[in-house]
């Protein structure tokens, strides 16, 4: 993303954790509806049923109350921190890495897929075990089991053992391969194609910022989806001993979604997500932008 020399890690740590906290706290509410639709096997029915994002907001304040929008919030909010800073130390890091292998002093548009699908396969070994125990809170039919994050972690440890926490991570690594390399390949050519801001106009630059990272954040969104689906279903999948889960590994959950609820189904939860995840890659980028750019006047760089 930057063609400067990246920041110690210290800093990309604090400017993520500062870029993923401020995302989440305006946007996490259609996280939780997203998910609810996403679990929701084939069409539903009855009054306990979602017929799209608007609908499922009104049952959940409706039949739950407004605080349940927030429910699960405590493993995001845990996990933006080592997340964000992972997603752009990553990719700062690995951008330096592949320009200096391919022996090119500026990034291209092949570099920035390849520097964001390298951080998105970083990033998500970061990520599973949060995910996992968000994806518990948010859903409906277990929401009774559990008395909390912790409580998650133990019941899962203790009955579908340790490992069980990484439940899902070849779906998670490539829902977020696919998301970083869209994100960071168009924020690439996106602010390519913007006129480059004045020295010292810092709203030419975040208007720039705010365009090219809701853009990378609508096309990550698009390319993503349908892993985002299975990964869902796959870590709200609690394993049993001598069973296979019906939701095991990525390409083949596809097929299954795909066969039973047709490819539309890969699509579940799609605007609340993008509604999120376009906006959401806006402020992202927007404030760890603003909080680099902060450190390294404050470093005298």
């Amino acid at each position: 993303m930057s063609q400067e020399k990246p920041l110690p890690f210290l800093y990309q740590f604090a400017a993520g954790a500062v870029a993923g906290v401020s995302e989440i706290l305006v946007m996490y509410p259609l996280d939780v509806v997203k998910t609810r639709v996403q679990l929701q096997t084939g069409k539903g029915a009855g009054e306990e049923a979602y017929n799209g994002m608007v609908d499922c907001f009104r049952k959940i304040i409706k039949n739950e109350g407004f605080s349940r929008l927030y429910r699960g919030i405590t493993p995001p909010i845990l996990m933006e921190a080592p997340k964000r800073a992972t997603k752009f130390a990553a990719n700062d890091t690995c951008g330096a890495f592949y320009r200096s292998v391919f022996g090119v002093q500026k990034t291209t548009q092949p570099l920035a897929i390849l520097t964001g699908a390298t951080a998105g396969a970083i990033e998500s070994l970061v990520v599973v075990p949060f995910e996992l125990v968000k994806i518990r809170l948010q859903d409906k039919a277990s929401a009774g089991k559990y008395n909390g994050a912790l409580d998650v972690v133990g019941k899962i440890v203790k009955q579908e053992g340790l490992f069980a926490m990484y439940n899902g991570l070849e779906s998670t690594m490539w829902r977020h391969i696919l998301w970083n390399s869209g994100y960071f390949g168009c924020i690439f050519q996106v602010r390519a194609q913007l006129p480059t801001p004045e020295p010292g106009n810092k709203t030419q630059k975040m208007t720039n910022d705010v365009i090219a990272g809701t853009i990378g954040g609508t096309a990550g969104t698009v390319l993503n989806t349908p892993m985002d689906v299975v990964k869902s279903r796959i870590q709200n999948s609690p394993r049993v001993a001598g069973s296979v889960p019906k939701y095991n590994w990525a390409w083949p959950a596809l097929g299954t979604v795909m066969k039973e609820e047709g490819f539309g189904a890969l699509y579940k939860g799609f605007i609340p997500k993008v509604l999120r995840l376009g906006p959401g890659g806006g402020i992202l980028l927007v404030v760890f932008t603003s909080v680099t750019d902060f450190f390294r006047k404050m470093r005298g760089e």
